[in-house]
């Protein structure tokens, strides 16, 4: 009868264990998902800007792509004058203006360094969004005018923004800031109509701008 009680003892204390144990990895899951420093926003993550609808693009996806390109003015204007990373995959995906924009950054930051004047952070002022259909989906329109306060003073720009959805995903698929001596306005011309979100696709536009580049 002592050894029936005995092991009636240790299954109940192995039953007990295994509970807690489940409790405390189901404690830990919660944590890792509600914890303040793990939190992401539902149309945000560390991998991208999600669209509303995976398989298309309306007006319902203004405020993420207004969350997105506001968050690239961002980190571009302190990649330029405060020499911060910019991880530009998370914004664009054609390899094309991913290479100009690294391009604008660099030659940005080469002419600015020197004044040693940092951003501190950026006001947006009043937005214009905009949706066009087409048979790629549709586009969104997006003119964002910025002012930017620096440790010294402020600057003003304004930037238009072209974007789609791929794969799901809001990508910026046009970018022009058309600030007189502006690299977009040297590089690219002033008065430019951002109304094309297939340009960085044309081959033998790229090669012209590519050629102003190496000026």
């Amino acid at each position: 009868m002592k050894y029936i009680y005995m092991l009636v003892i240790l299954f109940t204390l192995s039953a007990c264990s295994s509970t807690a144990t489940e409790k405390s990895n189901e404690n830990k899951a919660n944590y890792n998902e509600n914890s303040p420093g793990n939190k992401q926003n539902a149309s945000q993550t560390s991998s991208g800007y999600f669209a509303k609808d995976e398989g298309k693009l309306s007006t319902h996806d203004s405020a993420i792509a207004y969350e997105m390109c506001a968050k690239v003015l961002d980190d571009y204007y302190k990649a330029i004058w405060n020499g911060t990373d910019i991880d530009l995959d998370a914004f664009i995906e054609n390899d094309n203006l991913k290479r100009y924009t690294q391009k604008k950054i660099q030659s940005q930051h080469d002419l600015y360094a020197e004044f040693n004047n940092k951003v501190e952070n950026i006001k947006i002022g009043d937005k214009k969004v905009e949706f066009t259909d087409d048979k790629d989906g549709g586009y969104l329109y997006l003119k964002l005018p910025v002012e930017i306060n620096m440790t010294t003073g402020s600057r003003g720009e304004v930037t238009e923004f072209l974007v789609r959805n791929i794969k799901g995903k809001l990508f910026i698929v046009d970018w022009y800031s058309g600030t007189k001596d502006s690299y977009d306005f040297t590089v690219r011309g002033e008065n430019q109509t951002i109304n094309n979100p297939d340009i960085w696709n044309d081959g033998e536009w790229v090669k012209k701008l590519d050629s102003k580049m190496e000026m």
